[in-house]
């Protein structure tokens, strides 16, 4: 792994506008797998779709009432999105000047990015096998592109990139919602699923990355594919991940993946004392079956989803909280 054991990371997003400061809180709290973070408060274009949407070649989208759509050229609003992002890489170069280790980049993957953004007719890509396609490919394209340039940026890290799919089992199911809210798009096949999924992982290492991770925080992700398609983490919200997926978690350890449990709320909530969080770590790792001293350096311990809608307050307490107990795992990690 990049990361040294007792590691801990955010997902992602946090409360604010400015690039600066954010990062400087993230490379402050996170000091051993720090993150690109986003600020979707900015409004349209910086949130996760927007982003996404940024480095999308030759599949320019521009911002409908309705949301991303699919368009013939450039507009305003996808200018706007590349404004924000580049403010954000800017501030990273800048705070991370001489900085060497691990460091994560987020996009959404190629189902959350299809099941969000409409056709030029109106309804969301992933109803067309043609579009998604396309869209995996011109998203590969672009992270590509993404980790090379932050690999000039920041040329001490070791890039991890991690690709969000909240949406991805919405997809396998059969329930991603039609353009008139009355119905459902039909579901698609896993190997189809994977294929793409796989081919945005790909490209990040073709691209010079250390690492890849999928990150989805809902319910029974669906952890043996993400793995499949190449994620050597697996990022999820541990609230959500039931007994019925233990044998999903023992399969990921026993092939070198590491997991990622999302333990620490994402709103604002009352923390409890560090040892519940330890707590909480220790027993979905015993249910993976593997011996304790394991442990340190096949997890890193999150947040349960992104900190957007958090106050600045708990954010910065969230980080400080998951750092804690990464680094109280690694020193003792049978409790």
């Amino acid at each position: 792994m990049p990361w040294g054991p007792g590691a801990a990371t955010g997902i992602g997003s946090l409360p604010g506008e400015d690039p600066a400061e954010a990062v400087r809180v993230v490379l402050g709290e996170l000091p051993d797998l720090p993150h690109l973070p986003e600020l979707p408060a900015r409004g349209a274009g910086a949130d996760m779709i927007g982003r996404a949407a940024v480095l999308l070649v030759d599949l320019p989208v521009d911002l409908q009432p309705s949301g991303w759509r699919l368009v013939d050229r450039p507009g305003r609003d996808l200018r706007r999105a590349a404004d924000l992002f580049a403010r954000d890489l800017d501030a990273l170069e800048q705070a991370a000047d001489g900085y060497t280790g691990p460091l994560k980049l987020q996009v959404a993957g190629p189902w959350t990015l299809a099941s969000t953004v409409e056709l030029h007719y109106g309804d969301k890509a992933v109803s067309d096998p043609g579009a998604t396609r396309d869209l995996a490919q011109s998203l590969a394209e672009g992270v590509r592109r993404h980790v090379a340039d932050v690999g000039r940026r920041v040329p001490g890290a070791r890039l991890v990139l991690q690709a969000d799919e909240p949406s991805l089992p919405a997809v396998l199911a059969g329930r991603v919602p039609t353009a008139s809210g009355f119905g459902t798009l039909a579901a698609v096949e896993e190997p189809v699923v994977e294929s793409r999924l796989a081919e945005v992982l790909a490209a990040a290492l073709d691209a010079g990355a250390a690492h890849t991770a999928v990150h989805c925080c809902g319910p029974r992700p669906p952890l043996d594919l993400f793995r499949r398609a190449g994620a050597r983490s697996l990022s999820f919200d541990a609230a959500l991940v039931g007994q019925a997926q233990d044998e999903a978690l023992g399969a990921a350890v026993e092939a070198g993946v590491a997991l990622w449990p999302g333990v620490v709320p994402a709103t604002d909530a009352d923390l409890g004392p560090p040892s519940g969080t330890a707590a909480a770590v220790r027993r979905l790792w015993s249910r993976s079956g593997f011996a304790p001293e394991r442990l340190p350096r096949s997890v890193v311990v999150t947040p349960a989803c992104g900190l957007a809608g958090a106050s600045p307050e708990y954010a910065r307490a969230a980080l400080r909280r998951v750092r804690e107990t990464g680094r109280a795992l690694a020193e003792d990690p049978e409790g």
